[in-house]
Formats: C-alpha cells, sequence, structure tokens
C-alpha cells in the first residue's frame, strides 16, 4: 500500500508521523547502502586505476630495457662489422700488393724471355737470310758457270 494513502486513511498524525519516521529512515538505509555502494565502486575502479599504472610503469620499463638491449646489440654489431671491414681491407691490400709484385715479376722475367727468343730468332733469320744469300750467289755463280759450258748451237742451224 502506498505512502500516500495510508497516511491520509488513518487520520492519526502521531501514526502518521512514526510510519513517515520509519519510511524515512527505510529510505535513509537504502540510500546509505547505495552510497557504500558507490564507495566500494570507487575505490575498485580507483584499485583498478593504480594496476593499470603500475602495468604501464612496468611495460615502460621493459620497453626500455629492451630498446637498451636492441641498442647494446647494434652497438657491438656494428663494431664487429667495422672490425671485419679493417681486417679484410688489411688482408686484400696485401693480397692486391703481393700479387702486383708476382705480376711485376713475371713481366720482367718474361719481357727478358721474349728479348733474348726475339735476339735468338732474329739471329738465326739473318743467319738463314745470309745462307739463302750465299746459295743464291753460289746458284747464279753455278748458273753462269754452266752456261759457258753449254755447246752453243751453230750459226745457221
Amino acid at each position: 500500500m502506498p505512502v500516500c494513502e495510508s497516511i491520509s486513511s488513518t487520520g492519526d498524525t502521531a501514526m502518521e508521523k512514526d510510519h513517515l519516521e520509519i519510511l524515512l529512515e527505510d529510505i535513509r538505509g537504502k540510500f546509505d547502502l547505495v552510497l557504500e555502494g558507490h564507495e566500494v565502486l570507487r575505490a575498485d575502479i580507483e584499485r583498478a586505476r593504480q594496476e593499470s599504472r603500475e602495468r604501464d610503469e612496468q611495460l615502460l620499463f621493459m620497453i626500455g630495457a629492451l630498446n637498451d638491449k636492441i641498442d647494446g646489440v647494434d652497438a657491438r654489431l656494428s663494431a664487429k662489422i667495422d672490425e671485419v671491414d679493417t681486417r679484410l681491407s688489411a688482408k686484400i691490400d696485401g693480397v692486391d700488393a703481393r700479387l702486383s709484385a708476382k705480376i711485376d715479376e713475371v713481366d720482367t722475367r718474361l719481357s727478358a724471355k721474349i728479348d733474348e727468343v726475339d735476339a735468338r730468332l732474329s739471329a738465326k733469320i739473318d743467319r738463314v737470310g745470309s745462307t739463302l744469300q750465299e746459295v743464291k750467289e753460289d746458284l747464279a755463280a753455278h748458273r753462269r758457270d754452266t752456261e759457258v759450258h753449254l755447246p752453243r748451237p751453230a750459226k745457221g742451224a
């Protein structure tokens, strides 16, 4: 039964006042329960926020540590790459110097051999040329000698 109907039908003010006080006390208790629920919810929300902040801080710490680790790895790898580059460049320069020296040595030896072969071949060619000239001259002398001894055809024949 609604409060308004019960108050108007009884007509007794003391009883109405008591009844109203009971209702107000009941409403006050319910408000207190609602306020207490709001406090519990507010505390839960604040605890969740604090836990979220702690997780965020932990994640930021972990991300920072990971970045530091990545930077360390990058620095070590860069140093190793530079070291390998330096060592390989030195080795390449050494190989280049040794090969250049060997190539120069081979060039010198081959040039000397080529000059020697050229001189020998020139000498042989000159001897063959002289021999050919001598054979030519011998042949010409022999022809002349042969022509002198050949019978001559008779005149009128």
